[in-house]
């Protein structure tokens, strides 16, 4: 029995310690599948981190895209409207209406160019002008978009309303108007701002009715130097006038050329033109060679009215010369190809003429223009005039004097300055006439003649 029990004993501690053994691997296994199911949501916690970091990076990346695309978006509308105000305003065509303007001013100044007065009426004018242009494509929008060589342009190609544009002239038209009145002279501003409406309200409208428009268009494009001229002096006197005949003369050729050239744009956009009526060409072009040939006489007229030096009177009649010789071969042979010949040469001619004109001119210093003008007439027809004795020509050279005609501008102004002036002014050995050079080579001869008695 005692055996019976150990055995039984040893059995029971056996099943005990089997069951004991296999709760543990029981655990042991509870353990495993939790830890891998720990490890499996850390895992996806991970990815699920990752996948939303990417998500963020993505959504910033599209936002900074989007804010790129928005200020380059900006950046191309600036330019574009840049580039319409530019065309509206006729930037280039104003940059030279302003060009003439400065030239006027500097032509009329002292010794000392005001060149802040000068900054001021530049401006201005240049606001004048742009407003003029402006206006002028407001009323011309339909006939614009029918020419090839407008048809780009802002408001017949949609890309500006008609209220944007005239909402431009007005700014820019009031701001020149304004700037010349309080920076410059009421005579500049009054200038300005009949420029603007002689533009826009006579010329413009007279294109699609009359051939007249030419004529009064070269009027308008005279006007700018006589600001520049007002600008510097206050007033207008007779070197305004000449300066002022220059470009009047010169549009006419210029723009005589540019009108055969697009003689068809011309009629498909409705506007009157002499080309138009004028089949064979001939009559064009011999109003371009008339107009060429009044620019001759200038260069003379402004040495005598004591404008410019004497070496301007050649230059200016060499430059002219340049131009009217195309003239007479668009003249001989009227083609597009001579008339672009004729244009190019315009083109050359004025900023050439503008630079001699300057680089020649004598600083004003509030001489009686007309008076000098009736000096030098008086020289050229007869009579001894400035003084000239009747001894040799040294003698004659150094006798001109004429404070008479000397209105001092300055108190300052003293004797030896007046002296200067007249010898480069008046002096007809120095800007030879035909008169003065005749009288003095006489004088000469007379001089060194020998005595008959001796």
């Amino acid at each position: 029995m005692s055996v019976l029990r150990s055995a039984s004993s040893a059995l029971a501690r056996l099943v005990a310690r089997r069951a004991k053994d296999q709760g543990q691997l029981g655990d042991n296994g509870s353990f495993a599948k939790r830890a891998a199911s720990r490890s499996a949501v850390e895992t996806s916690a991970g990815e699920a981190g990752e996948a939303g970091s990417v998500a963020a990076k993505a959504v910033s990346g599209s936002a900074g895209s989007a804010g790129s695309a928005s200020a380059a978006t900006r950046v191309r509308k600036s330019t574009s409207l840049w580039k319409d105000y530019k065309q509206l305003s006729k930037l280039r065509l104003s940059m030279l209406v302003t060009a003439t303007a400065t030239a006027g001013y500097v032509a009329a100044s002292t010794d000392d160019i005001d060149w802040r007065g000068c900054g001021w009426t530049s401006l201005g004018t240049m606001l004048c002008s742009s407003a003029a242009n402006a206006l002028n494509q407001i009323y011309e929008v339909k006939n614009d978009a029918k020419m090839t060589r407008t048809a780009i342009r802002p408001l017949p190609a949609g890309r500006m309303s008609k209220a944007h544009a005239l909402a431009f002239a007005l700014v820019t038209g009031a701001t020149g108007v304004y700037v010349l009145l309080d920076r410059v002279n009421g005579t500049t501003a009054a200038l300005g701002g009949a420029n603007i409406a002689l533009y826009a309200m006579v010329y413009t409208p007279l294109k699609q009715i009359s051939i007249v428009n030419t004529w009064v268009g070269a009027v308008v494009g005279a006007l700018p130097p006589l600001m520049g001229w007002a600008g510097a002096l206050g007033e207008l006197d007779v070197g305004a006038c000449l300066l002022a005949a220059g470009l009047y003369f010169w549009q006419l050729p210029h723009f005589m050329a540019l009108a055969w050239m697009s003689r068809k744009d011309y009629a498909a956009g409705g506007y009157r033109m002499l080309s138009l009526v004028d089949p064979t060409g001939k009559r064009t072009a011999a109003c371009a060679l008339r107009n060429c040939m009044y620019l001759f006489p200038l260069g003379a007229l402004s040495t005598w009215l004591g404008i410019t030096s004497p070496y301007f009177a050649y230059e200016s009649a060499f430059i002219t010369a340049g131009m009217l010789l195309t003239a007479a071969n668009f003249y001989a042979r009227p083609s597009t190809g001579n008339a672009r010949i004729l244009f190019r040469a315009s083109l050359l001619h004025l900023p050439v003429f503008m630079g001699a004109f300057l680089l020649h001119r004598i600083p004003n210093t509030g001489i009686e223009r007309r008076e000098v003008l009736m000096e030098h007439a008086r020289l050229l027809f007869g009579g001894d005039g400035l003084g000239m004795t009747g001894g040799g020509g040294g003698q004659a050279r150094a006798s001109v004097r004429h404070p008479s005609i000397y209105r001092e501008s300055k108190p300052d102004a003293g004797l030896a300055d007046r002296k200067t002036w007249e010898t480069r002014v008046l002096n007809p050995w120095i800007f030879p006439t035909p008169g003065g050079a005749l009288r003095g080579a006489i004088g000469d001869f007379k001089q060194n003649e020998p005595d008959e008695e001796q």
